[in-house]
């Protein structure tokens, strides 16, 4: 009898250091691990979650210098997009408007975070004929990417590069975000997910209309 008494207890404490709270808490961190790697998704919405409380802001002062005149990155700007309809649109025809360009996919976490701050920008300036925005697809499947901003409710414009990218424009990151002033020239390039819809971006996108 006192053996199975000590049989019981011992398989008792087993399951009971089982479930111990550091145990508990590896597993919890195991499975977020894995959901980071497998879930691009869940990826995006701790991104998103970080944009919230401040982090992954656009920086502002570290950009190009531009200077009145100068040709500069503008040289540069032969680049041409389509759309799923087949509209090319050439950034070099854009002079005089200010042109957000972002290079994503639907594959790309850090593309999937910052998506809802384009919108937010998009839908503030999308009634502005001096801004235009070219949301480039780097897949290359605009039936696919059409597919997935439609469930998302995203309205900005969509296309595909058509052409040889500008290595200025983009070197093979993403996402990557350019924004030229209206003379063509870079005004702004960044690379990895940034929230595109604080007050600091508006202002300075005002001040590139103006």
């Amino acid at each position: 009898m006192p053996s199975r008494l000590n049989s019981e207890t011992t398989q008792a404490g087993t399951r009971k250091s089982w479930f111990s709270l550091s145990n508990i808490i590896t597993a919890v961190i195991v499975v977020f691990v894995l959901a980071m790697v497998v879930s691009p998704n869940f990826k995006g919405q701790v991104i998103r979650a970080l944009m919230h409380v401040g982090l992954f802001q656009p920086d502002l002062q570290d950009q190009p210098q531009r200077s009145a005149g100068s040709e500069g990155p503008a040289a540069e700007t032969s680049a041409s997009f389509t759309d799923i309809n087949g509209k090319v649109i050439n950034v070099s025809d854009l002079k005089g408007k200010v042109v957000f360009i972002n290079f994503w996919a639907t594959w790309c976490p850090p593309c999937i975070a910052e998506m809802p701050t384009i919108q937010l920008l998009y839908s503030r300036y999308k009634d502005n004929p001096r801004v235009v925005f070219i949301m480039a697809d780097m897949d290359g499947d605009l039936t696919a990417s059409s597919a997935f901003m439609k469930k998302r409710a995203f309205e900005m414009p969509l296309y595909m590069a058509t052409s040889k990218l500008p290595e200025s424009y983009f070197s093979g990151s993403l996402p990557t975000t350019v924004v030229l002033d209206a003379q063509g020239e870079i005004a702004f390039h960044h690379i990895g997910a940034a929230d595109y819809s604080s007050p600091k971006f508006f202002t300075f996108i005002d001040q590139l209309i103006r």
